[in-house]
Formats: structure tokens, sequence, C-alpha cells
């Protein structure tokens, strides 16, 4: 299965869209429903006392479970946070995503986009496009620009969160050189990152940092760039391009008691004022009968992602 067209229309103005009337649209494919929405709030039928601040998937849902995976009311692959590694002024500015405008753009039946002109503290431009794959794994391709030189220590660091409603166990599993392993971490915000085997990154940052979970380390190291968690019998699983070095981050509360957050962050290294930055990865949603069946199941859409220039 080869990679859809990585183009945004940020990088390609020239891709026709039409604006929904509503804040959100419904894509159903594959026996996948997914509810992109922006960080409107919304309350009517479809999204009852949806959040405003919330975007990205607000409703996930699967011919062999109804129920929605993420807490309702919030979202998932939602974007929450742009780093540079100083300390936030304010709730606003931590959570900068949330509390700028995002415009929802309708490409055709199958794709969204979510984008933002320039927010009002980086200054970064982005737009992320969500498209529902003929097996309903979601793709979702993000480019994003900084206008001004405003990130202090020379990257730019972002990070999506996806806020689990309920799950059996709060844990994520992953491939280390040991194998299969339970990424577990007891609080919020401790050891709740995993990074490659291979990425010797250092991201200078202020200290004490208030999102905890962007730089707390685990001890584990992963050796393939995806994992999965299991809810109500269903895995989640989010799979990544091994040339952009995802960070891998979990938190057991970050949707309340009892609801984790299973989260990725990207980071763009030396940064160079308006250059696009492009980052890919994908989300499948399905039964989940065994470890040796998810990693079967996703095969053909991590080799996809990794056939060019990734691991």
């Amino acid at each position: 299965m080869l990679l859809s067209l990585l183009l945004t229309t940020l990088s390609d103005p020239g891709i026709g869209y039409t604006r929904p009337i509503t804040p959100y649209v419904v894509l159903s494919r594959g026996g996948v429903e997914a509810v992109i929405v922006n960080n409107d709030a919304v309350n009517d039928d479809v999204l009852p006392n949806h959040r405003a601040g919330y975007s990205g998937v607000a409703k996930l849902t699967h011919k062999d479970r109804k129920e929605n995976l993420f807490v309702p009311g919030i979202a998932g692959l939602n974007f929450e946070h742009i780093l540079d590694g100083s300390i936030p002024a304010d709730r606003r500015t931590q959570f900068e995503p949330r509390n700028h405008p995002m415009e929802l753009r309708s490409i055709n039946k199958y794709t969204a986009e979510l984008c933002q002109s320039a927010t009002f503290h980086h200054a970064l431009e982005s737009c992320q496009r969500y498209e529902l794959l003929p097996d309903g794994v979601i793709q979702l391709t993000v480019e994003a620009v900084a206008r001004k030189a405003s990130f202090r220590n020379g990257y730019i660091g972002l990070f999506w969160a996806s806020y689990i409603h309920g799950p059996e166990s709060l844990d994520i599993h992953f491939k280390t050189a040991q194998g299969w392993t339970r990424g577990v971490t007891p609080a919020h915000g401790t050891l709740s990152t995993h990074i490659d085997a291979e990425d010797s990154r250092v991201f200078v940052h202020d200290a004490p940092f208030p999102l905890t979970l962007v730089h707390s380390l685990s001890n584990h190291r992963f050796t393939e760039p995806w994992y999965f968690g299991i809810s109500h019998g269903m895995a989640f699983a989010q799979m990544f391009r091994g040339m952009d070095q995802p960070r891998l981050t979990q938190s057991p509360s970050g949707g309340g008691n009892g609801n984790p957050a299973w989260d990725f962050q990207f980071y763009a290294s030396d940064y160079e004022p308006n250059k696009i930055y492009q980052f890919v990865m994908r989300a499948a949603y399905l039964p989940y009968k065994s470890h040796a069946q998810i990693e079967k199941a996703t095969r053909k859409h991590r080799a996809a992602l990794n056939r060019r220039g990734g691991k």
C-alpha cells in the first residue's frame, strides 16, 4: 500500500477544498467512522457536549464496537502543544493549538484538514490532513512552518494526545531489543516518554518544565517506530516514519482517572524560519486477538510509511 500524495493545502495552496457549515466532518470507510473536529465547542446529536480546544478525531468507532474509543467531549490525535523548551507564560500559551483559531477544510469524502494561521505566541502556521484510507486506517500528514524566529532553543517541538475512554489496561506495547515491551508509567509525567534506540538528540529546556510528560524519559528504547494499546477488545495502533524520529509518550490519567493518554511528539531540530516541515503517521483501530495478530495486520502500513528514507 503506497503512501497517498504527501501534501496539504499549506504546501500546495492549489488543492481544492470546501469549508463545512459545521465545525466537524464525518469520514466513513472500511468499517471505521472518524469525526474530525476543529477546536470549537460543539453540542449536537453527532458530538454532544464536545469541549472547546479539543481538535482532531472527536469520535472514533468501528463496526465491531460502536462506542467512542476516545473520552467523550475531548478527542484523539489532538494537537496539544507547540514547544521550544521555554516555560510558557500562562495556560493559554501552554496549550497554544487549543486557543488559536482553527479552520476545518473538507478535501473530499475521505479527507479533511485542520489548519491554523501563524499562532499568537510561536507564530507557527500548520495544516493537519486526516485521510481515511480504504481499510479504515487514518493517515495524518502534518505540515508546519515557523513564520518568525521565535523558537528560543533552536527547535520546534509538536505534541499530540489521544485520550482513551476507560480501557482495561492503561499501558502501551512496543518493540525493544528485548522484544515486546509493556510501557508502564507510574504517574503522570513520570517515565512518560520512550525514545528510539538510535535517538541521541537532547532538547534544552527550562526547569522545572511544567509539561512534565514531554521530557521525562523512560528506561525503554524502542527499535520499531510504532506502538499500540488495548481498549475493550480493540487495539489502537499508532505507526510512524522512522525518518521523523517520533517520541512515544503516555500518561495513566491524561484524560481523567482511568482514562490514559496515548501520545506522541515530533521535533524539527535546527529549524529555519519559513521552511515547511512535514511529519506523517498512521493510526489503526481494529479488533485485538494477540500481539502477533496486530503486528501482522499493521505490517503493510508500517512498510508503506518507511519505504522512503525511513527505518
